[in-house]
C-alpha cells in the first residue's frame, strides 16, 4: 500500500508533532504515512527544530507578512499542495482557517482539540472543565468543518478529573492522551479505515469498531 502522504501544520513547540515523528518520521519502517511536510506560521517555533532533526521538509509562512486571512490561508495552501500532501494535519496551528481553505481540503483537514468534543469548544478548555466539575476530560481527533471545533469525530481519548487537579496538572495529563490518540487515528486515516458519512466518521477496523478509547484508570 502506497504511504499517505500529509503536510503538519504547527504554530509552537510541537510536542503533538513530535509524537507523530515517533511514530510516522522517516526512521520508522513500515508506516502506513509519510510526513512530506511540516509548516509553521511562526518561524521561531520549535517544532520546525523538530523536524529538521528528524529530516523532515520545512517551511515557514509566516502571517504577519499578508495583508488577510485569505492571502496567507492561500500562500499556505500553495506551499501544501507543492509538497505532495493528500491530508493536513493542525498539531497545535493556532491561527483561524478560511472558508475557503477548509472547503479545498474537506475530508482531508484533521485537527486535535484538548477536550471530549462538542463539550468545551474554543480555548481555556481544562480550566472550564474544571470549573464544570466534570468526572471525565480528554481529547478529540475530528475533520474540521468552518465552524470552531466542529466536525466529523475520528477518536477520542478520556482522562479522569482527579480532586486534587488544577488547570496544568489536567491539561499534562490530556496531553499524554493526545500524544497516544493523535497517531491511532491517523493511523486508521491512512489505512483506508475511516469513512465519513454525512457529519459522522465511521471506523471500518473490527479493533476500533466502536471507537478508540483508552483506559481512563491508567491515565
Amino acid at each position: 500500500m502506497a504511504k499517505m502522504k500529509i503536510a503538519i501544520l504547527i504554530s509552537g513547540r510541537g510536542s503533538n508533532l513530535q509524537a507523530l515523528i515517533d511514530h510516522f518520521g522517516p526512521a520508522i519502517t513500515n508506516s502506513p504515512i509519510e510526513i512530506v511536510l511540516v509548516l509553521s506560521n511562526r518561524p521561531d517555533a520549535f517544532g520546525l527544530t523538530r523536524a529538521e532533526r528528524a529530516g523532515i521538509p520545512t517551511k515557514t509562512v509566516d502571517h504577519k507578512a499578508f495583508a488577510d486571512r485569505a492571502a496567507f490561508d492561500a500562500a499556505m495552501d500553495a506551499e501544501i499542495r507543492a509538497a505532495g500532501a493528500e491530508l493536513v494535519v493542525l498539531a497545535g496551528f493556532l491561527r483561524l482557517l478560511t472558508d475557503g481553505f477548509i472547503a479545498g481540503w474537506h475530508n482531508k483537514l484533521v485537527n486535535i482539540h484538548p477536550a471530549l468534543l462538542p463539550s468545551f469548544k474554543g480555548l481555556h478548555t481544562h480550566q472550564r472543565a474544571l470549573e464544570a466539575g466534570v468526572r471525565f476530560h480528554g481529547c478529540t481527533v475530528h475533520f474540521v468543518r468552518p465552524a470552531m471545533d466542529e466536525g466529523p469525530i475520528i477518536a477520542q481519548a478520556v482522562v479522569p478529573v482527579r480532586p486534587e487537579d488544577d488547570e496544568t496538572a489536567l491539561g499534562l495529563r490530556v496531553l499524554a492522551a493526545e500524544h497516544r490518540l493523535f497517531p491511532a487515528a491517523l493511523r486508521l486515516v491512512a489505512e483506508g479505515k475511516v469513512h465519513v458519512q454525512g457529519e459522522k466518521a465511521v471506523i471500518y477496523d473490527t479493533a476500533f469498531a466502536g471507537g478508540i478509547l483508552f483506559n481512563p484508570l491508567g491515565a
